[in-house]
């Protein structure tokens, strides 16, 4: 039996739960249909992100590690947590699948695809789990200069949950330049769109999966999408990921 790591809250820290309940998720949901990503208020203080970065150094908390230049990745490491999930990892995940649902929700009847998500995080794991995705997906990244992420997609098996989160755990600018997140949509009959977001540090961005809904004068299509990381020019980059289907 795997135990969470517990982190403490500096003093003076809001919970993440707390600060995911206190989001405009409506004005965020109005972001999210018009661009595919939106950026939530803080999520996670200074001491709670150089918490989680610092977990990096501690293999035993992670399933494998991913040299990204060797599968052609692009450049750089990152480490997929096991299920013993880091105290404000999980309460992050808990607190954000309510609020990503109404939108999944919204969006699959937009395309007209069924909805197969549950009301709760547990009853979705259990079912991704039931159909052979029983690997973690949290993913902590670390980037270091001259490293990039290519353009992808999060999805490990049938079972995808539609929006994820990465969180900016260092300060652009200062602990590092260059590294912005970056999210291509392909449009039909036409070149692609991009738009690039400078994580600010405790920030989550909400993004896209896979694809999103997309009105066309014959209603709404499912414009596909992928998402990457620039180049980092300097310094140290690292994030977390909050992917809601398993592996």
């Amino acid at each position: 039996m795997t135990t969470a790591t517990t982190i403490t809250a500096p003093t003076g820290g809001t919970a993440p739960a707390a600060a995911v309940d206190a989001t405009d998720w409506s004005a965020l949901g109005a972001e999210l249909d018009a661009h595919g990503c939106a950026l939530t208020p803080r999520l996670l203080d200074d001491g709670k992100c150089r918490e989680i970065a610092a977990l990096y150094e501690r293999p035993e908390l992670f399933r494998t590690t991913v040299d990204m230049a060797r599968h052609r990745f692009g450049s750089g490491q990152y480490r997929y947590f096991t299920h013993g999930l880091p105290e404000p990892v999980a309460a992050l995940r808990e607190a954000l699948y309510p609020r990503l649902l109404t939108v999944a929700r919204a969006w699959a009847h937009t395309l007209g695809r069924p909805a197969p998500w549950p009301d709760t995080l547990a009853e979705w794991t259990a079912m991704c789990h039931a159909a052979g995705q029983d690997k973690s997906s949290q993913i902590l990244l670390r980037y270091g200069p001259g490293d990039w992420n290519a353009l992808h997609r999060d999805v490990f098996g049938d079972l995808v949950f539609p929006l994820q989160v990465v969180i900016g755990l260092d300060v652009h600018g200062a602990d590092y330049t260059g590294g912005e997140f970056l999210l291509v949509e392909q449009r039909p009959r036409a070149q692609s769109r991009g738009t690039t977001t400078a994580l600010p540090q405790g920030h989550g961005l909400v993004f896209t999966t896979r694809d999103r809904p997309v009105p066309s004068a014959r209603g709404h299509y499912a414009a596909p999408v992928r998402h990457g990381v620039s180049t980092v020019r300097t310094g140290r980059r690292h994030a977390l990921g909050l992917v809601f289907h398993d592996a």
